[in-house]
């Protein structure tokens, strides 16, 4: 098991709309200078903020699969498909860009907050699909709940949103001193941004601390599985992705500064 910890100081800042809409990437775009340039099919992971209301007029996307989920607040979506679609906190928004689609974003307040993260399937292919949208409301995604423990799950499993991209993703909320264990398999990588309270990654090799607004990515071997226990230190919410470390498709190759 090798385990990272990138603290908000190695992630990239950005903005949109005048300062209305502010972010902290765990991963950047190519060029912002972020520590971490991907994990596997994990290409981008943003985290927006907008004390009122913020807005990213049209602009287009292809290839890429890309979620918004937001925390508090709503956001609004509207695309070249003709949706016109509002989420609340706890829902999802889902483009799969396939061959190409324009979309505007709205995130509204008060203090609204949301994830955007892009995840890559293999691009040739993706291109020959048609681009699509789905939206799921908080109380369509299942959560497990046990002992201080609330596990949602986004992406995978039993949850609505299912992409072509090799991916699972869960929303965890422990009590104080509660605990949640996860068997990572070989070859398998998980990233984790603690979105708020503090808490520790266990594992055979010993222990990680983390606080708010940390990045951790776990790599598993390639040969042998890990089991890591993540314990919360006064309460902790925390949003993990699964991904394979590599896939057996080419990459989009970022290009740096």
């Amino acid at each position: 098991m090798k385990i990272t910890m990138y603290p908000p100081e190695q992630q990239v800042r950005g903005a949109f709309d005048g300062g209305k809409i502010t972010e902290l990437k765990p991963i950047g775009f190519p060029g912002e200078g972020s520590a971490v340039k991907r994990v596997g099919p994990l290409f981008y992971w943003a985290w927006a903020h907008s004390a009122v209301e913020g807005y990213i007029p049209l602009h287009p996307h292809q290839g890429f699969e890309i979620i918004t989920y937001m925390l508090h607040g709503h956001a609004e979506h509207q695309d070249t498909l003709g949706t016109q679609s509002k989420v609340a906190a706890g829902g999802a928004q889902v483009m799969q860009t396939g061959s190409g689609v324009s979309h505007a974003e709205r995130f509204i307040g008060p203090d609204a907050e949301g994830f955007q993260i892009w995840f890559e399937p293999h691009l040739s292919q993706a291109l020959q699909r048609p681009p699509a949208y789905y939206q799921y409301e908080h109380e369509e995604f299942p959560t497990a709940a046990a002992e201080g423990a609330a596990v949602k799950t986004i992406i995978g499993a039993d949850a609505p949103v299912q992409l072509v991209a090799d991916v699972r993703m869960w929303d965890i909320e422990l009590a104080a001193g509660a605990s949640y264990t996860h068997t990572l398999p070989a070859g398998r990588s998980l990233a984790a941004l603690a979105i708020h309270g503090k808490g520790r990654w266990a594992y055979e090799d010993g222990e990680a601390s983390f606080h708010h607004k940390d990045f951790t990515v776990l790599e598993a071997g390639a040969e042998q599985a890990s089991e890591v226990r993540l314990h919360s230190d006064g309460g902790v919410r925390i949003i993990v992705i699964e991904v394979p470390t590599e896939v057996d498709y080419p990459l989009y190759q970022k290009r740096q500064r």
